[in-house]
């Protein structure tokens, strides 16, 4: 009882400190708070509508989401989603991203070489076996190798009964443990894509702004056993009733957010890790302007990653300029103070949580001693495809031998089939870019170890970076996908042996990483986790899991109004139409459309709502994400969030924050009105006018 009572005094602390505000977060399907929506818009959603939009809810393996559309397979998402399948799938003679693409039967949809759709089945609460054996002087590293190894076990124990896939996700900073079962796809085939300039109109400098002229869609197939997957749980569409204040959902998996990291936490953020990406970024676009330029075919394989960069360079150069205001962070610190006043105020909160900021404050310091190191080690490296295909061979040798529990957690057994399919993928390689990658890579490891280290000295062997770069990837057979599953089902022996010059630079490199990662788990990672879930217990005191977690690229949903705003004092309409593209049209990137738009401006309605904005709370990895109304029925697809709502990944506000989507009234009328595809939008189910 006298453990009640504190713990109940540290609630009313959080509740005043943690509140959550207006249409704010972004919800576990089994913690959604439908009473929240009830009181705030007067609709409570049922069980059955919960699991039938969890169901219709697709997640991208390669970072973003979508929604099945019809009941033969059909899935939709954005088109910079889609991308990489449609760039692989491109060739300098069938350039799909210029051009667009659509197949208007079956046997001529493309598919993908590296696609993998997952569609959430069931949740369930595993925290007391992941945590059994535990006590609570348990070291960090001790606790975290033990809730490692009981995550892989439950992993895989769920795989074999069950035959999904099974992850054990990460809640609340280590404060819950939830086992996700997920059906997963990866048979998946294009079906259409429009072209990039009107996917991405207004490029770069309309990216992350509103007003908006996007048609940022693409549709897929998923199939089974060479069929396409019949599908029970699917979106109807929309296109006539929605107006501004009604009631909209968004069902999707935002990456990652740092609304509940410390204020040291964030400190490092602003002063070590953004600025390093940021310059990270910048090289890299630099490097790829340059080597678009040196022709049309270069151009066309640098696309992609440019406008990947770009978009990314946006997102942190403006998480940096949150970061230093001075009035953001004196706001972030006095609710941290508000906190730890509260918990030093009691003896027996003090004892549990008083420790937890300094902690993880000493945490961040040791990591800002090797960040620099370790970055290069494991983000600049494998911008080389040909050196993370190499990578991956030598951990997967050298992991797979050992039991599950104690493998590096990328490799345990439930997700072999995902890594085998990306080893194993016929994505094209393009070795003039790789070499241009690899250099710069090569330029960064030798600034951050120094000229004089030896693994520096080992790698370049008296080359310069250029010559280095240049000889691994013209000497390497690992584009070859007969050669990757060779070295494979050789196992260790092969790997060790092999001469390949990038299997030999994997060789050198993996053993400081591995050091380094270790370093950053035991003196990071298991102190921000055994930490930060000292301070969840706070909030669970406080409202249990009504609080939302930090997204954790898991199937989450969100709600709120479809709203216009004020920028500046220049109001901004909830919607813009399609004449608002013609309007725009240069004649030059980005406000280029496409031949096909403009012989085809009689016959469209210029009236269709085109974009749209709502106040639902999203971040990166929602892009696909279908927006639904309380019906359930879809009414358009988020692509975007506009430059305020950058800022959400540390704090949520609807006064002009929005979500950007693309208007369902928009998608069926530019495929009928200037595609053509009929067949498609038949395939679609769309209600009636009410």
């Amino acid at each position: 009882m006298r453990r009640f009572a504190w713990i109940a005094c540290c609630a009313l602390v959080l509740l005043a400190v943690f509140s959550v505000h207006a249409d704010e977060g972004m919800w576990t399907f089994n913690t959604f708070p439908r009473q929240i929506v009830q009181q705030r818009y007067g609709f409570l959603p049922t069980d059955s509508w919960l699991d039938h939009v969890r169901l219709s809810s697709v997640r991208f393996n390669n970072g973003g989401s979508g929604s099945f559309v019809s009941p033969e397979g059909l899935v939709m998402t954005n088109h910079h989603v889609g991308s990489e399948c449609i760039q692989e799938l491109s060739t300098a003679g069938s350039d799909y991203m210029a051009n667009g693409f659509y197949a208007p039967t079956r046997d001529k949809e493309a598919k993908c070489p590296s696609l993998e759709l997952n569609v959430l089945m069931s949740i369930e609460d595993v925290t007391s076996a992941v945590n059994s054996g535990l006590t609570p002087q348990t070291e960090a590293p001790a606790r975290l190798a033990s809730q490692r190894a009981a995550m892989s076990r439950l992993e895989k124990e769920c795989a074999e009964k069950t035959g999904l896939r099974c992850d054990v996700v990460i809640l609340y900073e280590g404060g819950l443990f939830n086992l996700y079962r997920y059906k997963k796809y990866t048979d998946v085939r294009l079906v259409f894509a429009p072209e990039a300039e009107v996917a991405f109109y207004g490029g770069d400098p309309d990216n992350f702004n509103y007003p908006r002229y996007d048609l940022d869609v693409a549709f897929f197939r998923v199939y089974e056993n060479s069929k396409p997957a019949k599908i029970a749980d699917y979106l109807i569409w929309n296109t006539t009733d929605l107006k501004e204040k009604d009631l909209v959902f968004v069902s999707g998996n935002p990456g990652s957010t740092d609304r509940q990291k410390t204020l040291a936490q964030l400190e490092f953020f602003r002063d070590v890790q953004l600025p390093a990406v940021i310059q990270f970024l910048q090289s890299r676009l630099k490097l790829l302007r340059d080597f678009s330029a040196r022709g049309a075919e270069q151009a066309r394989v640098a696309r992609d990653n440019i406008f990947s960069y770009e978009n990314s360079l946006k997102v942190y150069v403006n998480q940096l300029a949150a970061l230093r205001d001075p009035d953001f962070m004196a706001r972030r610190a006095a609710v941290e103070k508000s906190l730890r006043d509260a918990v030093a105020a009691d003896p027996k909160m003090q004892q549990e949580f008083g420790g937890a900021w300094s902690a993880i404050s000493t945490a961040q310091k040791a990591y800002a001693n090797f960040y620099l190191e370790y970055r290069v080690l494991r983000v600049a490296f494998p911008q080389s495809r040909l050196y993370g295909l190499a990578a991956s061979l030598v951990r997967l040798s050298t992991e797979l031998p050992k039991p599950n529990a104690e493998r590096l957690r990328e490799y345990r057994d439930s997700n072999l089939e995902s890594l085998k399919q990306d080893l194993f993928s016929e994505a094209p390689v393009y070795p003039e870019l790789e070499i241009v990658l690899l250099t710069q890579a090569f330029s960064e490891f030798s600034a951050a170890l120094g000229s004089d280290n030896p693994l520096v000295q080992q790698v370049l062997a008296g080359r310069t970076p250029a010559q280095a770069a240049a000889d691994h990837v013209n000497d390497t057979k690992l584009a070859s996908v007969p050669e990757r599953k060779k070295l494979f089902d050789g196992g260790r022996s092969a790997v060790d042996s092999s001469t390949d010059t990038m299997i030999q630079l994997a060789r050198l490199v993996d053993p400081p990483y591995r050091q380094l990662r270790t370093r950053f788990e035991n003196e990071v990672q298991a102190v921000e986790r055994a930490n930060g879930s000292l301070l969840a217990k706070a909030l669970f005191a406080a409202k249990g899991t009504s609080l939302y977690p930090e997204a954790t690229f898991t199937l989450r949903l969100s709600f709120g109004a479809v709203s216009g705003y004020s920028d500046e004092g220049r109001p901004r309409r909830w919607y813009t139409t399609l004449v608002g593209a013609y309007e725009l049209h240069a004649g030059i990137s980005p406000y280029n459309l496409p031949k096909r738009w403009l012989d085809n401006r009689k016959n469209v309605n210029l009236d269709t709502p085109y974009n749209f904005v709502s106040t639902p709370d999203i971040t990166g990895g929602n892009s696909g994400s279908p927006i639904l109304n309380q019906q359930g029925e879809l009414v358009g697809i988020v692509f975007d969030g506009n430059i305020q709502s950058i800022a959400n990944s540390f704090v949520y506000t609807e006064e002009k924050a929005r979500t950007v989507s693309v208007h369902a009234a928009a998608i069926v009328e530019t495929l009928r009105k200037i595609y053509g595809a009929e067949g498609l939008v038949r395939e679609l189910k769309i209600s009636p006018a009410r």
